[in-house]
């Protein structure tokens, strides 16, 4: 068993400035908790776009369902 597995973990919001990390409210633990520090870096791509290269939403209006859609098939009638 490691150290971490029974840690229960906290997230408090505050910004890296001039070297330094700025809490921007008090955290609910004890002087002298031990602590990971993991950076946000933001990412503002212009258009969302998967993986594959296609635009999210590019197919809105494009395909449509049938009305029967969420009815049971006939060949497993028998089963719903």
């Amino acid at each position: 068993m490691h150290y971490y597995d029974n840690a229960m973990l906290t997230t408090v919001h505050g910004i890296y400035q001039n070297g330094q990390i700025i809490l921007h409210e008090t955290p609910p633990v004890q002087d002298g908790t031990e602590v990971f520090v993991t950076f946000l870096n933001e990412v503002k791509p212009s258009e969302p776009v998967s993986k594959g290269g296609v635009r999210f939403g590019s197919l809105a209006g494009k395909v449509s369902l049938p009305d029967d859609f969420n009815e049971p098939l006939d060949d497993l009638r028998d089963y719903m």
